[in-house]
C-alpha cells in the first residue's frame, strides 16, 4: 500500500534563528520525530473550541463517530484554530514561513472504545511529494495513558516506509506487524489546549480507551507549497488554507462563513488515517 516512488525521506530542520521552539526542541524533533507538549490555547480557547466540536459530532451522530475530517475550508472555527498564530509560529520554525494547512480532523475516541489505532506512519498514505508534513495534535479532552492517548516511537521518523500487515476488528485495517522491536513507546499526554508536532514518517498509534473518560483531539496537517500534489484524483479531496506567505502552485479558499455543520456535503477525506 505504499508508493515506492514517493519521496519518503525524512529532512532534518535547518534553523538557526527560531521564533517559538528552542534550539533543544529543534533537535528533538529531529532526532525523536516529534516535540511535545507545546502550550497552544488559553483555558477560554480550548472551551469555546470544545463546544463547537460538541455541536458538531452531536450533529453527525453515527456519521461523526471517531472523526469528523477535513472541514477546515468549511467550518469558520475550524479554519480559525487552523491559522491561529501560537500553533503557526511553531509550525514555521519547522517547515518555514510559507504555511499551507491541507487537512484536518476531530479525532473523538469515546469512553469505552474497544477498538485501537494500529501503528502506522501516516505519509505513506498520501499522495504528497516529497514528505514535508508536520501535523499538529490539538488536545481538546486532557489526553493521557488512562485514556488511550497516542503514543509515538521515537526515531522512526527516518527509517523509511515500514511493512505493514492486514488487522482485524481495528480503526484501521493495517497495521505495523512487530512495532514493539523498533523501540519503547512514548505517550505523548497532553493537557487539554496543548499540542504535539509530529512528521509525517513517525510510527504512532493509540490503544483502546477503556477509561470512562472521551478522549478527543484535533489533528492539523501543515506543509510547505513545495510539497505536490501528484495524483489528480486525490487533489480533488484537498481544501487547502493558506496560513502563512504564498501558496504557490495550490488551490487555496478563504475564510467560510458558516460554522454549522449541519447540511454540509461530507469532504472526502484524505490525509486522515
Amino acid at each position: 500500500m505504499l508508493d515506492q516512488q514517493l519521496d519518503l525521506r525524512f529532512a532534518p530542520v535547518r534553523n538557526a534563528h527560531p521564533r517559538s521552539l528552542s534550539a533543544d526542541q529543534i533537535d528533538a524533533y529531529n532526532h525523536a520525530g516529534f516535540i511535545s507538549p507545546l502550550l497552544a490555547l488559553s483555558k477560554d480557547e480550548v472551551r469555546a473550541l470544545r463546544g463547537c466540536i460538541d455541536t458538531w459530532l452531536e450533529a453527525k451522530g453515527e456519521d461523526g463517530a471517531y472523526g469528523i475530517n477535513c472541514y477546515q475550508a468549511r467550518l469558520s472555527a475550524l479554519w480559525d484554530i487552523a491559522r491561529h498564530p501560537v500553533i503557526l509560529d511553531y509550525v514555521e520554525d519547522i517547515i518555514g514561513p510559507d504555511i499551507l494547512c491541507w487537512a484536518s480532523a476531530v479525532l473523538s475516541k469515546p469512553a469505552g472504545e474497544t477498538r485501537s489505532v494500529p501503528w502506522h506512519q501516516d505519509a505513506g498514505f498520501w499522495s504528497l511529494n516529497p514528505a514535508r508534513t508536520v501535523t499538529v495534535w490539538l488536545a481538546i479532552d486532557d489526553a493521557d495513558e488512562g485514556n488511550a492517548a497516542m503514543q509515538f516511537i521515537p526515531g522512526t521518523h527516518d527509517q523509511g516506509a515500514i511493512e505493514m500487515a492486514p488487522v482485524a476488528g481495528e480503526v484501521f485495517a493495517h497495521g505495523i506487524a512487530g512495532a514493539d522491536e523498533l523501540g519503547t513507546p512514548f505517550v505523548n499526554a497532553l493537557r487539554a489546549g496543548e499540542c504535539s508536532l509530529h512528521a509525517d514518517m513517525l510510527v504512532h498509534g493509540s490503544g483502546p480507551n477503556l477509561s470512562d473518560r472521551r478522549r478527543c483531539g484535533l489533528t492539523l496537517r501543515y506543509c510547505p507549497p513545495s510539497v505536490r500534489i501528484v495524483d489528480e484524483g486525490w487533489r480533488q479531496g484537498v481544501e487547502a488554507v493558506l496560513c502563512r506567505g504564498e501558496a504557490g502552485d495550490w488551490t487555496t479558499h478563504p475564510r467560510p462563513d458558516n460554522n454549522d455543520i449541519t447540511g454540509l456535503d461530507s469532504p472526502r477525506a484524505v490525509g486522515n488515517n
